[in-house]
């Protein structure tokens, strides 16, 4: 199995091509989505409680079923 497309997120045109940096991945992008609402979720004292670690690896594998339905396919 290939892995998904991952075009960068924010394209650059192509006047702008000679500067050769297209930011981050739209993996990243979707990512960092992900680990935003994971760090809106609080306990009882408003104090976020997942591992970070966990939260990181979590966010990578919601983003990795993001860009496989992009394509089409399933997670």
């Amino acid at each position: 199995m290939s892995a998904p497309e991952n075009p960068p997120a924010f394209p650059m045109p192509e006047t702008q091509w000679h500067l050769k940096q297209n930011g981050m991945t739209l993996r990243d992008w979707f990512a960092g989505q992900a680990l935003s609402g994971f760090c809106s979720m609080a306990d009882g004292t408003g104090m976020w409680t997942w591992p970070h670690r966990d939260a990181a690896a979590q966010a990578y594998e919601l983003a990795d079923a993001m860009l496989a339905a992009r394509a089409g396919g399933a997670a």
